[in-house]
């Protein structure tokens, strides 16, 4: 009898071992299930507007949601009212209304510090040497200080360097979240008879992209639904300052599987705007006036929880006028926190005869549907230019609304 017992027991244990771990294992699950962030217009109660089933979100205080401008708090989420999950960010946005864009604009971006893109010899009195390598720096390292002074332009830092007379020059150096400090001895090039440090690094870039949406309260803007890359690194530049120009298209060449096309322009004289800011959720600034001509009136903006899969189109410039082309919203990603939430599929005719599909340049164009603005065109698939990537527009905005504050 006794044996009996002990083996009871010892199955509730194991049973009871069992649903631990079984619950356990439930509660991962759902912590990876849920978003990481949740965006709600000012105003809305955050529990309806998330809408997860089984998961309570406690009440943000209703202060949170006063005031002008783009703000973020945290919420618990609890299952079933009991268990505590994770925290998750709420983005709480105005509601308003933005001019889609669909016109061309051009770029030109000056760093914070110098991205380290590259390493040379130089000729030294007792051979080829490497002083960069040696001193360790990294390819996309950022130089911000030479000798405890900021650096900002290759001019500068190349001054510095030869200024030393091959003495040791100290580094400040951001390498991806932290800053670590480096000792590098230039070496004086034989053949050119200055002090060089073995390495290259870029100050500043340009380029073209197409405006997502304009705020008609403030003119204030946002474009390319992803970062300004270095074409060497495909580091997001770090910024300093930057100007908006005008821009003419002159030419397409068509994206084929394989080689994504491009538009083709040049920049206007003279500038039109200012960049606050270049991220991973796209370019943002100021235009100094509203743009003679725009697509529509001001929409109202989707949410990720609106926006659909199926028909949608887009506004852009491939020729000398904004016009609409037909496409398709797929594969939607509603937690997706980055600038690939869903794919976008060129329909259109017209489109795909001009350009192939998407193509260099288009990155930014608006994507509309139900009457409202959803996001943006952010990459196209190199294998199929049919096919591309886009951003939900509540991610430009919460990016732009975050580089603001």
């Amino acid at each position: 009898m006794q044996n009996k017992r002990m083996g009871m027991n010892k199955r509730i244990l194991l049973a009871a071992g069992a649903v631990l771990l079984l619950f356990g294992a439930c509660i991962g699950v759902w912590g990876m299930i849920l978003p990481d962030e949740v965006t709600v217009f000012a105003g809305e109660s955050v529990a309806e507007a998330a809408d997860l089933p089984f998961v309570r979100l406690s009440e943000p205080t209703q202060a949170v949601f006063g005031g002008e401008g783009k703000s973020a708090v945290y919420a618990r989420a609890e299952l079933l009212g009991v268990l505590t999950l994770k925290d998750i960010k709420i983005n709480i946005l105005e509601e308003k209304m933005l001019y889609p864009g669909g016109m061309p604009f051009g770029v030109k971006l000056y760093t914070k510090g110098l991205l380290v893109v590259g390493f040379g010899e130089v000729d030294g009195e007792n051979g080829s040497v490497a002083p960069g390598k040696e001193a360790g720096l990294q390819l996309k390292d950022i130089i911000e200080q030479v000798n405890g002074r900021e650096v900002n332009t290759v001019a500068e830092f190349c001054e510095t360097v030869d200024k030393s007379g091959g003495g040791e020059i100290t580094l400040s150096v951001k390498r991806q979240e932290r800053i670590v400090t480096l000792k590098l001895k230039p070496i004086l090039s034989q053949s050119e008879g200055t002090y060089k440090a073995g390495i290259w690094v870029r100050d500043s870039t340009a380029g073209i992209g197409t405006v997502t949406y304009i705020d008609p309260s403030d003119l204030t803007f946002g474009g390319l639904g992803h970062g300004i890359c270095d074409v060497d690194t495909g580091e997001i530049m770090p910024f300093r300052s930057g100007s908006v120009v005008g821009v003419t298209l002159n030419g397409i060449a068509k994206g084929i599987a394989g080689a994504p096309g491009e538009l083709k322009g040049y920049f206007a004289p003279g500038r039109i705007g200012s960049l606050s800011a270049n991220g991973g959720a796209g370019v943002f600034g100021q235009l100094d006036e509203l743009p003679p001509i725009l697509p529509c009136e001001p929409l109202p903006i989707a949410l990720r929880r609106d926006i659909r899969e199926g028909e949608a189109y887009i506004y852009c410039t491939v020729r000398d006028r904004i016009e609409t082309f037909s496409v398709e919203i797929r594969d939607l990603d509603k937690n997706g926190s980055g600038n690939k939430n869903f794919v976008v599929k060129v329909t259109d005719r017209r489109l795909l005869d001009a350009t192939g599909g998407i193509v260099q340049g288009m990155s930014g164009s608006p994507i509309i549907q139900d009457g409202k603005l959803i996001g943006a065109v952010t990459h196209v698939l190199i294998n199929d230019p049919t096919k591309g990537y886009g951003i939900f527009i509540e991610n430009m905005l919460n990016a732009a609304g975050n580089s603001i504050n």
